[in-house]
């Protein structure tokens, strides 16, 4: 039935941010035609939250140590928030050459197998570092599992 899920991200310097995803994420692409270029993400996951209104969506990206990510995004100039603890994950923000931000999360929640697979992973033992905050988030996302 299913093969995939594809996520967009608008941007107002589309050529800055693929080669972002290209040369710093090395995550890896075909050419599409027509300019654009597509990129293969790591294993997914989707979740479906409360909310007000429907066709509101949001794209986050998971590491495995999000403190370790920001100091590469740092060897790359790269701008990240400071990290958040929400609970559910320590959450950073990625600023894209383009400008816009994308969320980067380590995740402390139980993760559901891929299709196919035998079993979920576990969530990983919490990890506290200084740098990290309490509840940075509005009030809207603290109502929110992950």
């Amino acid at each position: 039935m299913l093969i995939g899920a594809h996520s967009v991200i608008y941007s107002t310097n589309p050529d800055a941010d693929r080669a972002f995803l290209r040369d710093v994420m090395k995550l890896t692409n075909v050419d599409a035609g027509g300019g654009y270029i597509v990129f293969g993400l790591p294993p997914s996951e989707v979740a479906i939250h409360p909310a007000d209104k429907n066709n509101t969506h949001e794209l986050y990206l998971m590491c495995d140590d999000v403190e370790a990510f920001i100091g590469e995004m740092k060897e790359h100039n790269i701008s990240c928030g400071s990290v958040q603890d929400e609970g559910w994950g320590l959450l950073t923000q990625v600023t894209l050459p383009g400008g816009g931000k994308l969320g980067i999360y380590q995740p402390r929640h139980a993760r559901p197998a891929a299709p196919g697979a035998k079993t979920a992973k576990k969530a990983p033992k919490p990890v506290t570092k200084g740098r990290v905050r309490k509840g940075g988030r509005k009030a809207q996302s603290k109502a929110r599992t992950r």
